[in-house]
């Protein structure tokens, strides 16, 4: 299975929410799927450089009311992984409030401001296919 990763985020944003929706959609792309990281890099003065991400990594985007369209239909579809990061999250002071604050919520409730689709080409393309560089 040929694979792809996609980061598809709301323009709407300020750029400093953008930057930390990225940020955080790609620490957590990495949690769930490290082999995406290649090894760790020694320089010739003995520098580490930690192993990045050694797939590309697009990003796109979308309004707020698609994402969430294309997170409820991703998130049903076999051999796809869909993260997501939303205003829960970041008007959150800690990770417990974020966990009772989507605990309480209907999905339906949410406001996503990015998802990242990491899986089979094809699947990924059938739902980001269309959607701009944000630039």
């Amino acid at each position: 299975m040929s694979t792809k990763c996609v980061l598809i985020i709301d323009p709407e944003l300020p750029l400093g929410i953008i930057a930390n929706t990225g940020a955080i959609l790609g620490a957590a792309l990495g949690k769930l799927h490290p082999e995406i990281n290649g090894d760790d890099i020694v320089s010739q003065e003995g520098f580490l450089f930690p192993g990045i991400v050694n797939i590309p990594i697009p990003v796109l985007k979308s309004n707020a009311e698609k994402i969430a369209g294309i997170h409820s239909e991703a998130s049903n579809t076999d051999n796809i992984s869909v993260i997501a990061f939303t205003d829960c999250a970041q008007t959150a002071k800690n990770y417990v409030e974020y966990t009772e604050s989507i605990q309480k919520v209907q999905t339906q409730d949410i406001q996503f401001l990015g998802i990242c689709l990491y899986g089979d080409k094809k699947k990924v393309n059938h739902f980001a296919g269309d959607l701009p560089l944000l630039r």
